[in-house]
């Protein structure tokens, strides 16, 4: 029997697009969706996903046992989240030591995880939808890197310490990062050279 040849790609998910490559709701025919970066083989799916107003590091694959492995296998995923107003030392520590979330109708507490302010914002593309500038008071940047990945986890992180997210970016799954990739750039993977 033939072996099939699996087919890898990181890309960097635009603001706005939903992590699917189609769908049947009427809701959602206005959505921007995967398909529209280029053609994929047959049989591509997401690796996790990453929510309609969150960016960056999205991989594909169509080996659906690679997908299960890191989706189930806590390897780190790391963001950039810009936040609503200058984060506190105390606020750091609570997200490290874990807060609680609303998880499906149910409290969660997510577990521990690395958080740390950066001190200048990351280079990263401008986001066509703007985000609200420093006259409606300052913003932080911090990173935040997890092994678990709830629905819209990091939004409800930072939003229970206080600082709500305006800008989700997320720039490392594993050892793979997005590096200087160009919003909606599409590039072809391969895992040997990675450590998952």
């Amino acid at each position: 029997m033939e072996t099939k040849i699996h087919q890898h790609f990181k890309i960097f998910k635009p603001y706005g697009m939903l992590s699917q490559f189609a769908s049947n709701s009427t809701q959602q025919k206005r959505k921007t969706f995967l398909g529209e970066l280029g053609e994929f083989p047959e049989g591509t799916m997401p690796i996790g996903r990453l929510d309609e107003k969150s960016e960056g590091l999205l991989l594909l694959t169509t080996d659906g046992k690679l997908s299960n492995y890191i989706n189930s296998r806590h390897i780190e995923k790391e963001y950039y989240a810009q936040l609503d107003g200058a984060i506190t030392d105390e606020a750091i520590n609570k997200l490290k030591n874990g807060v609680e979330i609303g998880f499906d109708g149910k409290k969660y507490q997510t577990k521990p995880c690395k958080v740390f302010a950066l001190e200048t914002p990351p280079d990263l593309p401008v986001r066509w939808k703007k985000i609200r500038d420093e006259r409606h008071g300052p913003t932080s940047w911090v990173s935040i890197t997890l092994t678990e990945g709830k629905f819209r986890q990091v939004r409800k992180m930072t939003s229970a310490v206080g600082f709500p997210t305006l800008r989700l970016v997320r720039i490392r799954v594993g050892d793979i990062l997005l590096d200087n990739m160009n919003v909606s750039e599409v590039n072809t993977l391969k895992l040997e050279d990675y450590n998952l």
